[in-house]
């Protein structure tokens, strides 16, 4: 059970399904040294995209969407793969807040193409901008904060906030804020105005055709088989090294790795840890890895059912009675890190060493003196929700059976209360629960999404009353801007996350990913799209 619709890297790793048909391309395809010259052309991806809903920028927030739509657009700003703190230039060179501290100033990379030959503007940024602020879809909810977009001339553009001490310039970093071209998209039904959101009639086509100036150009997409993409030849990086890249909806992963065996496909996204453990000795596939954003937590809630849970002496012994490194090495094949608490490692102020000095830390003696301290030396019972499914190969089913095995050591008696998702959803958005196992994914690598979240809309599910000074916290370290200094912030934030002991992280996901050794410059990102094209390339 996700907490957020958003994209991600990886997300669907276990969803199982049908695998869909091979098409024209790739038909009598094999191994990479049988292949034919026009299949070393293509980039062919085995992914499972039955979640995707829309092409169109404005829309996408599932969690496969996001890999073709950075492919097709690019936005002011961006991440390097592998590091999702520092925000880089990509359409816009420079950024600075001008002196009335509420308006940001973005200056255009000069001499940028879209797809059609058309040169990048700014009102081609307004325009990306104001669509979303008047169709309103759910990406809208992350810059809701955005009072208005100004052209200042043809490469200055001014971003306008309600609320400057609200984040947004690694928001707008994320693939669903990648810049359309303003005339593609009016002539075939877009537009920005107040009414946009019952008027506008470009996701047809956008969900078919792109208007963006990323390194490829969407060409088609068949629901549940496959999306279509070719090489935009004006790319102002420089021509991407594929002619062709083709994104094979494939929901067995089995059926990823069959044909990634056969070289049917280059890259498998969703394979279980048991089928990356078969391929690590293949001559012909590379295991690629890396930390995701997303994580398993355990939420304990303050319930009015379960006095023991309103004693947070209780609720820590739960998070030290926890053997965290067996989850890691037995239930995730060692495939994992954990975070101190709701930040994930990779972000600013958290690391793994962080956790090893102040987070939950298996601690059998420690879990028993705070049961006597909470005056409940004998232990309690609490029921533990969740639901039928898995993460990065960790189903919550073993999870919940580990975690009850290990708090038994210390006489806290879990009581597993299995549910179908719909079920376990309502009890626990509704504040019904005692404990449920989740999963959390954001919408982008900003810290502030994990914070404020905890303290407003899920504090309520844990039935949590926030004390003013965390809120404060939680706000003072969203409105700083400088790196360090809310490093700062963020680990007192973690701190005090700990001592409430309501959130408590057991497994963020190192996802795995094969690619044929055919393959060469693909950089997978947790920051929002699993992996940048642009610099792929044979050989």
């Amino acid at each position: 059970m996700a907490d957020q619709d958003e994209p991600g890297f990886g997300r669907r790793p276990l969803m199982a399904g049908a695998a869909g048909m091979l098409t024209s391309l790739l038909a009598g395809a094999r191994p990479a040294d049988a292949q034919s010259s026009a299949r070393r052309g293509a980039l062919v991806i085995g992914l499972d995209i039955s979640d995707a809903l829309s092409l169109d920028p404005v829309r996408v927030y599932q969690y496969s969407n996001p890999l073709p739509t950075r492919a097709a657009y690019d936005g002011l700003v961006t991440y390097d793969a592998g590091d999702n703190i520092t925000i880089k230039p990509a359409l816009a060179t420079e950024w600075s807040y001008l002196p009335d501290g509420k308006t940001i100033r973005f200056k255009l990379r000069p001499g940028v193409k879209f797809a059609s030959g058309a040169t990048v503007t700014a009102e081609d940024v307004r325009f990306s901008f104001a669509r979303h602020l008047n169709i309103k879809d759910q990406p809208f909810q992350y810059i809701s904060h955005v009072e208005s977009v100004a052209v200042v001339d043809a490469t200055t553009v001014d971003l306008v906030l309600k609320d400057p001490t609200l984040p947004v310039i690694s928001i707008i970093a994320t693939p669903a804020f990648g810049i359309q071209e303003k005339a593609l998209v009016v002539a075939n039904g877009g537009t920005d105005a107040a009414d946009a959101k019952d008027k506008d009639k470009a996701t047809e086509w956008l969900n078919n055709n792109s208007a963006g100036a990323g390194p490829y150009r969407l060409t088609g997409w068949q629901r549940n088989q496959q999306i279509q993409m070719v090489r935009n030849q004006n790319y102002w990086r420089g021509a991407p090294g594929y002619e062709r890249v083709l994104i094979r909806h494939m929901s067995e992963s089995a059926a990823q790795l069959l044909a990634i065996q056969r070289g049917d496909i280059d890259v498998a996204f969703n394979l279980i840890p048991e089928q990356i453990a078969t391929l690590k000795n293949d001559p012909n596939i590379s295991i690629m890895g890396t930390p995701s954003l997303d994580f398993i937590y355990m939420a304990v809630a303050e319930a009015p059912s379960n006095p023991a849970l309103q004693n947070k002496l209780a609720r820590q012994a739960i998070g030290c009675a926890i053997d965290f490194d067996g989850i890691i090495k037995n239930l995730a094949g060692g495939a994992a890190v954990r975070p101190t608490s709701f930040l994930p490692v990779g972000t600013n102020g958290s690391t793994e060493a962080l956790t090893k000095e102040i987070g939950f830390n298996e601690d059998l003696p420690k879990a028993r003196r705070l049961l006597a301290e909470a005056g409940l030396p004998n232990g309690f019972k609490f029921q533990l929700a969740y639901g039928n499914a898995a993460i990065a190969g960790v189903t919550y089913q073993n999870l919940a059976q580990k975690i009850q095995a290990d708090l038994a050591r210390v006489g806290i008696v879990a009581e597993l209360a299995p549910m179908d998702q719909v079920n376990l959803r309502t009890m626990f958005l509704g504040g019904k629960a005692e404990a449920v196992l989740t999963f959390w994914n954001p919408p982008a690598p900003e810290n502030w999404l994990w914070t404020s979240a905890t303290v407003n809309r899920v504090a309520k599910r844990v039935v949590w009353d926030v004390p003013a000074d965390m809120h404060k916290l939680v706000a003072d370290a969203g409105a700083e801007r400088d790196l360090a200094k809310a490093a700062v912030l963020y680990r007192e934030y973690q701190k005090r996350m700990v001592d409430f002991a309501h959130h408590i992280v057991l497994v963020q996901p190192v996802y795995q990913v094969a690619v044929r050794k055919s393959v060469s410059g693909l950089n997978l990102t947790a920051a929002g799209w699993m992996a940048d094209l642009a610099a792929a390339k044979p050989g």
